[in-house]
């Protein structure tokens, strides 16, 4: 449900700040109202309902120094946000054309997350609407991700089923609209983010393992070696990734001094086992729910295979599926900023001068439901 005439203000700036892990984002976006005009019924809009325009991005991330060590090290991760965010948010706004006065709203990730990084992006945010006199919004970290294909030009509409696979979650959820989620289904233990991760490290991959195994893939043989499918025929929408994990140590232990030599093969089996798993449970949601339409977020919906996979599925049961474009796959405050005017569109959210803050690091979604 969009804003009414007498709550829509004339233009809203929204910033928001993304620190959860190991990316440093900021980003703008402006929430317009939609003027009334001849044949807007057509549009399938109401007059005055709410639009969100991304104005300006930046992100940062910290691969680079992390990979001597071979994963995030959250200390390292804390102190370069410090040092990126208030940098970014001058980057952005000079981007946009604007002085941070000219904000009207800004919003943080609260969690889920690493908590010393949250609470670097709380604390400038926090500090900044303090400063400037302006509502602070706390934003769940998954709800970005799960709304980030409205970024897309052709955006999703509601309901639909979202599966969102990230290093650290997989889930999938119905989205009945806005603020409105069911929890379907998840992993038990090992999200598909740690099966690609663990995997790429177990065959010898650099930081971030997961990426370079499913880059490593490309010119493998998927069915060279047959790796357990967790799950698969349950009656649930449930997932485990631990067991396929397990699997890989024992191939590359049996291999010994040869893993090398089919390196390739071993990480294109791995992502065939786990993309497998991931559109079989998709599809399974969708035939649950009565949906018709698919969304994918997360990082792990950026893998290639996943997406044809996906998109062959449900062109073959004619339905739709969405994905975010890839460079809003990870975490950015693109997603963050639009995750807080969309909020404020539907009327969930306005904002809160208590400018006394908390950070999340474990936050269900299925806590946002409304």
């Amino acid at each position: 449900m969009g804003l009414s005439r007498a709550q829509t203000p004339q233009k809203m700036n929204i910033l928001g700040i993304e620190t959860s892990c190991d990316e440093s984002g900021v980003a703008l976006v402006q929430l317009l109202p939609i003027q009334p005009q001849v044949g807007i019924e057509l549009l399938g809009l109401k007059p005055f309902e709410m639009q969100a325009s991304l104005k300006a991005h930046e992100l940062h991330t910290q691969i680079a120094m992390h990979q001597p060590y071979g994963g995030v090290v959250p200390e390292l991760a804390s102190r370069d946000h410090i040092q990126r965010v208030v940098p970014l948010i001058q980057e952005v706004m000079e981007q946009a054309g604007l002085a941070v006065r000219d904000l009207d709203l800004i919003a943080y990730t609260k969690g889920p997350g690493l908590a010393g990084a949250l609470l670097v992006g709380a604390g400038v945010a926090a500090s900044l609407a303090a400063a400037l006199d302006k509502p602070l919004l706390g934003i769940h970290h998954l709800e970005g991700h799960l709304l980030s294909p409205f970024l897309s030009e052709v955006p999703p509409s509601f309901p639909f089923v979202c599966l969102l696979v990230s290093g650290g979650h997989t889930q999938l959820m119905r989205v009945k609209s806005m603020g409105q989620y069911e929890l379907l289904g998840q992993s038990v233990d090992d999200a598909a983010g740690e099966a690609f991760d663990k995997s790429g490290k177990l065959l010898g991959l650099d930081y971030p393992a997961g990426a370079a195994l499913s880059q490593l893939a490309m010119s493998g043989n998927p069915t060279a070696f047959v790796f357990p499918r967790p799950l698969l025929h349950s009656k649930d929408l449930d997932f485990s990734f631990a067991g396929l994990k397990t699997s890989v140590l024992t191939q590359v232990n049996k291999l010994g001094e040869q893993v090398a030599a089919h390196r390739e093969d071993l990480a294109a089996s791995v992502q065939a086992a786990i993309v497998e798993v991931l559109v079989k449970k998709s599809m399974a949601a969708l035939a649950q729910t009565g949906d018709r339409t698919l969304v994918v977020a997360g990082g792990v919906g950026a893998n290639q295979l996943l997406r044809r996979s996906l998109q062959a599925a449900c062109e073959k049961q004619k339905v739709s599926v969405f994905f975010p474009p890839l460079k809003w796959c990870t975490d950015n405050g693109a997603m963050i900023a639009l995750a807080a005017a969309m909020r404020v569109q539907y009327g969930l959210e306005q904002g809160t001068k208590a400018y006394g803050f908390e950070v999340l690091p474990r936050w269900s979604l299925g806590d946002l439901a409304a």
